[in-house]
């Protein structure tokens, strides 16, 4: 090992420029390859180790990895396999959101560590039909003029495939239809679109609207397809006139018929629309004066009222012609005859009359339950005595003749007084005169409740949030169930099943108000110690017999920013100051001291970030806010004071910030190598070294001379191998010389000295036994932590002094 230290006094700067060297030839050659998109993840691409030409078993030790595009990671390597594989779906019409682009390509870098090297990547991403042809709209509406002539074109819109090549949209088919069809044009850009033409006249009257299906289909293998529905709406002319029902209409009038009652209400069509299709109605020139004076012809409506008193032994039979006639500009018009018959009247209304009736019953009667007995009664003769008697059919009740005119009122369905309380039911009588005559009469059916409702809560699960140091008897929630019964059947009474909890009851922990179903905290929560509780709770009416249901709660206790950081590094007793040497030749970035705070709050309020309450010079020395590392930002002057003091708050992320500060006092030293040097002491009370640390510094040491020699041969065997036609990339434990005295590495060696200067401060103010052994002269120091038996750092006694390998705490760490 010595002489191997002494043959390589330049490793470093050597290291670096073989670092330059790969980082130039990675970055001449792209490696390509070709995949289909929507491939399943965890499918491999390729063997990118293997296509590399790197070892696969260094790739974990490497820390190879692949860039992400725009935050996702679509692909990823398998650092066992070196494999490439699918790590999230790939969608091409996602990435390449470009119709025009032909290509779509995933630029990657793989990067490789010990040493850098970056290797470009390219991923063409191949088309599949994976989406089908979509209109933009779901209907598309035309109106067309039933006078169209044939041949006319029509402009549809056309779809659209956010695929590409042949899988893009190929053709169009319309629905079969007599009256149109479509003809297919292929645009500058290649794009298919379709005119709509009308191949036969149109007549409104016959089919005023045509619904047709337009699809387009794409030349996808299997072809894909999408559909828009046409609505053509067929505009109307004037061609058709008003006709009436019926050529011809008689009508019986009774006698003494009230004036203004309708006689009768024409009806005339016109299958025009529109103004075409508005009526007017008028008697003709034959229809007499008389007629005309004793009815009443709407000319908007077509209604026929009695004008004047009509007597049946004055006239029997009035003749009457009515004609209909439109409002188009050429106005086309029709008519028909109409024959008033006059009849005799019937003259006295039914009767009815209620015998037994039941106002109050229970809602739980049973079906077919007589609660009412009515009887019915006429005064004419013939039809106009034949009295019919009914009720509404949305009733749960019927009527069943008992006997002649006698009629029992029953229950046919079941009650429920929940939905009705109660039922207004009318009877309704009428004779079969001409015209009819009728009666009603109304009674009220009241329903009696009876238990048969349980109680119901407004949810079958309560999630309630409770923040954390709540007061005592704090409202928690109102649980509140309804029961749509009433009186003592509503009457609801709340209370919590029990369940114990780690030897405490729920009613020691929650109450809720019997009446109102108000919950309470009996005590206040700490979310460290208890973050929820589920418990049920129980709603009871007051029937006979008693009804119930249960709802679950679940209690969720809400954190509060309620607990300050605590440093626990840099180590110090309550209230002192942490005090650190660094060599005044440090180099700019190198770690002085790292400051960790924890947070027992839940994740949110326990992030923690760092500042600088004190920072004596704001140019010397640079503190991350998020891991707590101080750096130096430039190398120390003649002119920096000796004595550096800095105060670091930790603040958490809560609301209000809690925080806690540590002092450091930091102090520079001309030389580190030569305070280690004069020394052999070790920093700790020497009575750390009792029995049991004594065991363990014997173990340690054992392991370690053990672990020499594994190197030693390791070393040999690797000597023995034939060298490489091509020089390795250099390497971690590669030991490369140089005899070059150069500026950059004597800034490496100030910058590494600085590093693991600190290193040996951070190990010694955890407690941890640090031993430090004198070395010739121009040799280098190895400061072990034997407690870990991994961290071993070297300092030099100056910038100038040759480089040593650090092969031991490489394989350690």
């Amino acid at each position: 090992m010595e002489n191997l230290k002494k043959a390589h006094p330049r490793k470093r700067y050597v290291e670096a420029f073989f670092i330059l060297s790969s980082l130039l030839q990675s970055a001449s050659s792209v490696t390509h390859y070709s995949i289909p998109e929507e491939m399943e993840i965890g499918s491999v691409v390729a063997n990118l180790a293997a296509d590399l030409n790197l070892d696969v078993n260094t790739l974990s030790r490497r820390k190879m990895r692949l860039d992400n595009i725009a935050n996702k990671k679509y692909l990823d390597i398998n650092k066992e396999t070196g494999e490439l594989f699918i790590f999230e779906r790939i969608d091409r019409e996602y990435l390449c959101i470009s119709k025009s682009a032909t290509t779509c390509v995933l630029k990657l870098d793989a990067t490789i560590e010990n040493p850098i090297r970056i290797f470009n990547i390219e991923v063409e991403i191949l088309d599949i039909n994976d989406n089908a042809p979509h209109f933009r709209r779901d209907t598309t509406h035309l109106d067309i003029s039933e006078s169209t002539p044939v041949g006319e074109r029509f402009s549809l819109n056309n779809a659209v495939d956010p695929d590409v090549g042949s899988n893009s949209i190929k053709t169009y088919y319309l629905s079969e239809s007599e009256h149109f069809n479509i003809e297919i044009q292929t645009g500058r850009d290649g794009s298919k679109f379709t005119d709509l033409i009308l191949k036969k006249s149109l007549d409104r009257e016959e089919q005023n609207v045509h619904t047709l299906i337009l699809t387009a289909v794409d030349g996808g293998v299997p072809a894909r397809s999408g559909t828009v529905s046409i609505v053509v709406r067929v505009l109307d002319t004037n061609d058709n006139a008003p006709q009436f029902d019926k050529d011809g209409y008689t009508i019986e009038l009774s006698e003494n018929s009230p004036i203004g009652s309708l006689v009768v209400k024409l009806n005339a069509t016109d299958l025009d629309e529109g103004s075409n299709s508005d009526i007017t109605y008028l008697f003709s020139l034959y229809t007499s004066e008389k007629t005309q004076q004793t009815f009443t012809l709407n000319s908007d409506n077509g209604e026929i009222r009695v004008k004047d008193m009509v007597n049946y032994e004055d006239f029997k039979i009035y003749d009457m012609e009515i004609i209909a006639r439109d409002k188009g500009t050429n106005y086309l018009s029709g008519q028909c005859k109409l024959t008033i018959l006059i009849t005799d009247m019937n003259d006295n209304h039914p009767e009815i009359s209620v015998k037994s009736f039941q106002s109050t019953i229970k809602e739980n009667i049973e079906v077919d339950t007589i609660i009412a007995v009515v009887s019915v009664s006429d005064k004419d003769s013939g039809n106009n005595g034949v009295v019919d008697i009914r009720i509404n059919d949305n009733l749960p009740f019927a009527l069943r003749e008992s006997s002649d005119n006698y009629y029992e009122l029953v229950v046919s369905k079941p009650l429920d007084r929940e939905k009705v309380p109660e039922y207004d039911i009318t009877f309704t009588v009428t004779d079969r005169g001409t015209p009819q005559l009728s009666d009603n009469e109304t009674i009220t059916v009241e329903l009696l409740d009876v238990n048969d409702n349980v109680p119901r809560f407004n949810q079958t699960f309560y999630t309630i949030p409770v923040i954390e140091n709540n007061a005592p008897g704090a409202l928690l929630a109102s649980l509140t169930a309804l029961d749509p019964d009433l009186h003592e059947n509503q009457y609801l009474v709340y209370f919590i099943i029990e369940k114990d909890i780690v030897n405490t009851s729920m009613s020691m922990l929650f109450s809720i108000n019997p009446e109102n179903g108000n919950l309470y905290a009996l005590k206040t929560f700490d979310y460290e110690i208890e973050k929820e509780f589920l418990f049920h709770i129980e709603a009871r009416d007051s029937g006979v017999p008693p009804l119930s249901s249960n709802v679950i709660v679940h209690i969720i206790i809400m954190d509060q920013n309620d607990n300050t950081p605590v440093i626990v590094s840099p180590w110090r007793a309550h209230g002192t100051v942490v005090e650190e040497k660094i060599p005044r030749n440090t180099d700019k970035g190198s770690l002085v001291a790292k400051v960790i705070a924890i947070d027992t709050d839940s994740v949110h309020n326990s992030r923690i970030s760092y500042q600088f309450l004190v920072n004596t010079d704001t140019t010397l020395f640079s503190l991350d806010q998020y891991n707590g590392e101080i750096r130096t930002m430039r190398m120390f002057s003649y002119r920096d004071a000796r004595y550096q003091r800095l105060i670091v708050i930790a603040k958490d992320n809560g609301e209000p910030a809690l925080s806690a500060t540590v002092t450091i006092k930091l102090s520079t030293v001309e030389t580190a190598l030569k305070s280690y040097s004069d020394m052999t002491e070790v920093p700790l009370e020497y009575d750390i070294f009792s029995d049991l640390n004594l065991y363990l510094v014997i173990g340690l040491g054992s392991v370690s001379f053990l672990l020499l020699i594994t190197i030693l041969v390791t070393i040999v065997l690797k000597c023995q191998k034939p060298k490489p036609s091509k020089a390795a990339p250099p390497s971690r434990n590669s030991v490369i010389s140089s005899e070059r005295n150069s500026t950059f590495a004597d800034s490496t060696l100030v910058s590494n000295d600085a590093y693991w200067y600190s290193m040996f401060l951070a190990e010694t103010r955890k407690g941890k036994m640090v031993v430090r052994q004198p070395v010739p002269k121009g040799a280098r120091y190895v400061v072990s932590s034997l407690p870990r038996g991994t961290g071993l750092t070297d300092t030099s006694d100056s910038a100038a002094s040759t480089l040593q390998v650090r092969e031991s705490f490489d394989i350690a760490y």
